[in-house]
């Protein structure tokens, strides 16, 4: 009992950093781009990095926390029965502080920047509420096939997470900004003041996930009779 304390601990370190680098890189990526006017990083540029950044803290973190670093996925692992409840809130904790200090140090060395990587739609919000369901229910579900909730499985699974949100970056990104993550959207919203339709990066992505694990369960070996 005397080592379950520093253990959690660090979990939830582990998530709050990991969270930090992904927002303070992905976002980081975008505020340069708007900064520039695109001149120095393209979008194909930001969308690398989200990958990269993301691949890279699977496997600095896999093994320690699970590498979440999304509300979206801590619940629905959750509902899946592969995470416990009681862990819920402190992760979700530790993945918005992270986010929200990634921001807020990116409005400290850019003070120039308007969006600081806000996600605001190009499309009707219904629109855009499909999309990033979409997007959230393909990344969550190779994030289920990857990994068992509290360990992530093997090497393959930083580049199959890696890939995807690349993947979904570079299309999608201009149209709703491929959140895929309430914390990636809920940061740059309270320093930007920008919560246009912040609502649905919220909510379609842990519904998105839900329907993941949902469908992700159908498939499951297990289930063949």
């Amino acid at each position: 009992m005397s080592n379950l304390k520093p253990i959690c601990m660090k979990k939830y370190i582990s998530e709050f950093v990991g969270t930090f680098a992904l927002i303070f890189c992905g976002t980081g990526a975008m505020t340069v781009q708007e900064v520039t006017q695109g001149v120095d990083l393209t979008h194909t540029g930001v969308a690398i990095t989200w990958g990269i950044i993301v691949m890279a803290m699977i496997y600095a973190f896999g093994e320690k926390s699970g590498a979440h670093f999304n509300p979206a996925v801590t619940i629905a692992f959750a509902i899946a029965k592969k995470f416990s409840w009681k862990e819920v809130t402190p992760y979700i904790g530790a993945q918005l502080l992270g986010a929200i200090t990634a921001s807020a140090t990116l409005w400290v060395l850019f003070p120039e920047s308007e969006y600081y990587g806000a996600t605001i739609p190009s499309l009707l919000p219904w629109r855009a509420f499909v999309l990033e369901f979409l997007l959230t229910f393909f990344l969550m579900i190779t994030i289920y096939n990857v990994s068992t909730g509290s360990k992530e499985v093997g090497v393959m699974a930083g580049i199959a997470i890696g890939g995807v949100v690349l993947l979904e970056a570079m299309f999608a990104g201009p149209m709703t900004k491929a959140s895929m993550n309430p914390a990636r959207s809920i940061s740059p919203a309270i320093v930007s003041g920008h919560y246009e339709h912040l609502w649905l990066y919220i909510a379609a992505p842990i519904l998105g996930a839900l329907v993941a694990v949902w469908v992700g369960n159908l498939v499951k070996d297990e289930t063949h009779i």
